[in-house]
């Protein structure tokens, strides 16, 4: 909160460190009463929003006195941490002397002279150019662990990457364009498959690269072909068997004089036998689908919200990830106009494709098939046709407006321990099919092991809710505010269906798709999902 001035120098305010945050909730402190400390050594773990952020020291010195303990909610503005002794800051100047601006040869900025200095030795409000500790000093790179971990990883010196967040904080992405730009020192341990970064755009309008194809020879030699269905035969009776036989007792007795005539009825084979669609004998049934091969039974796992009453009844504080996850729903539920839209994609070709990239050495799962299609549906710079989906409510009030957006940024919501949680992938309409696999996996284990950083958790103009990963089938989602749309993909599951006119055994993958009427017709949801349906029946056209 600008303007909110502390009285002592050696007083640390909790800073802002997002847009208009107003409070954060103390994880855990990393430093006790009594420790000397470093400049920018991290003091404590705080929540905000969703996102894990360490706070750094903005200087040099003792610990005198920490406010707040841990799992206490802390206030921007507040007291955080006091330190012993004085501030080493320039001396302020008298009550009654008037500051002078600073000239072209005084290297000083005029926010750190005396009463010009509106923080007088501490951090408070959002952070400026000039907040020590929390921008980044010259030689000393600005960085969450997982970014410092990153660029270990990367062989980069993380204090070399210039920084493109607040406060020039050093962010992924900034790692990846670093390394593109021929600024690496030295190459990683291990080279990954060429392929496009995760984060990074096309220049210009350029249309996603294409994924590698496996041999069409593989496709041929493992495709199935359809089988004859069952055909009865003229003599079908003499053939199984049957017999005229005798009237047992308790039938009812024919009129005398009228001829009895026995009915032969064919017999239906119990379902699972061979020649059915769980065994695909000779004897006729259900033929399969080219490609389509059963599916395997999985065990229900775990879910990631753990039940806490085990040994009775459990009160739990409504706080943190939780109160977070609260408001956003509510928020969605009063003001977006909730409708949804449901088909299923015939995926039986998909589920074969993916096949034969395992078998070439690449696993993917359907999800990043869907959010390839999704981009290529929404996005304007990949011919997209339902850019209208892909924008967001900004504002408040009469100044309210709605912004399309010329990228996808997908929000990919993820199952975790502290609660639902919806990192971004930017300009994921940039991405193939398995680079957008790898971008799902990080964004996904970034959330899952709280690393990921709070500016990888908003910014999204559409999201993916995989509810199929484990069970279930259609959906009524809630929409990601202020976005106007989310999709739901189902559980794919083994089914009739019809090609050419003929019945078949293949799968089938349920969609259901929100909408904020506000902004959708009900009409471009519709066509919108009957494309990403058609991408979905027709994977050549995303892979």
């Amino acid at each position: 909160m600008a303007g909110k001035v502390s009285s002592d120098p050696n007083v640390f305010l909790l800073p802002d460190i997002g847009e208009g945050l107003q409070e954060a909730e103390l994880i855990k402190w990393l430093v006790k009463e009594g420790d000397t400390v470093e400049e920018q050594q991290a003091l404590a773990e705080v929540e905000t929003d969703k996102a894990l952020t360490e706070i750094p020291s903005p200087r040099a010195g003792t610990i005198k006195t920490l406010h707040g303990a841990d799992g206490d909610t802390m206030k921007v503005g507040e007291p955080f941490v006091s330190y012993e002794g004085a501030a080493q800051q320039p001396a302020a100047q008298p009550a009654n002397t008037t500051p002078q601006p600073p000239t072209d040869d005084d290297p000083t900025p005029a926010s750190q002279n005396g009463a010009a200095r509106e923080d007088d030795g501490t951090v408070v409000g959002k952070m400026s150019a000039d907040t020590p500790g929390l921008t980044r000093q010259e030689g000393k790179a600005l960085a969450t662990p997982a970014v410092r971990r990153k660029a270990r990883e990367m062989g980069l010196d993380i204090n070399a990457v210039p920084g493109s967040g607040i406060g020039g904080r050093v962010l992924e992405k900034d790692l990846k364009t670093f390394v593109d730009s021929g600024g690496a020192t030295q190459k990683p341990a291990s080279q990954p498959a060429s392929k496009p970064a995760a984060g990074s755009a096309p220049a210009g309008g350029t249309t996603r690269k294409p994924m590698p194809r496996p041999q069409q020879q593989q496709q041929a030699s493992q495709q199935p072909q359809y089988q004859q269905p069952f055909q009865p035969q003229p003599q079908y009776q003499q053939q199984m068997g049957y017999q005229q036989q005798p009237m047992g007792y308790g039938m009812p007795q024919m009129p005398f004089g009228m001829p009895m005539m026995m009915m032969p009825v064919p017999m239906m084979m119990p379902w699972g036998m061979p020649g059915m669609m769980g065994g695909m004998g000779q004897g006729g049934g259900v033929p399969m689908a080219p490609g389509y091969v059963p599916a395997s039974a999985r065990p229900i796992p775990d879910p990631a919200q753990q039940s806490r009453a085990s040994g009775g009844n459990a009160s739990t504080p409504f706080k943190g990830v939780r109160k977070t996850i609260a408001n956003r729903l509510r928020e969605s539920v009063d003001t977006a106009v909730h409708f949804t839209v449901m088909d299923e994609a015939d995926v039986t070709d998909l589920d074969a494709l993916r096949r034969q990239f395992a078998e070439a050495g690449t696993k993917l799962s359907f999800l990043p098939f869907v959010a390839a299609a999704v981009c290529k549906a929404l996005a304007p710079r990949a011919g997209g046709r339902f850019g209208a989906l892909n924008a967001r409510v900004e504002g408040s009030g009469e100044d309210q407006s709605i912004v399309e957006h010329h990228a996808v940024h997908l929000g990919i919501a993820t199952d975790t321990d502290a609660g639902l949680m919806v990192p971004v992938i930017r300009d994921a309409d940039a991405l193939d099919v398995t680079s957008m696999s790898d971008a799902i996996a990080n964004a996904a284990n970034g959330a899952r092991q709280r690393t990921a950083a709070r500016e990888d958790l908003s910014g999204s103009t559409f999201t993916i809710s995989n509810v199929g990963s484990h069970a279930g089938m259609f959906a009524t989602p809630v929409i990601n505010a202020p976005e106007v749309g989310i999709l739901a993909v189902g559980k794919v599951y083994d089914a009739v269906v019809v090609r050419d006119g003929q019945a078949v055994v293949g799968k089938k993958m349920p969609l259901s798709l929100a909408c904020d009427h506000r902004v959708v017709d009900g009409a471009t949801a519709a066509l919108a999902l009957a494309e990403i349906v058609k991408m979905l029946q027709e994977p050549a056209s995303i892979a």
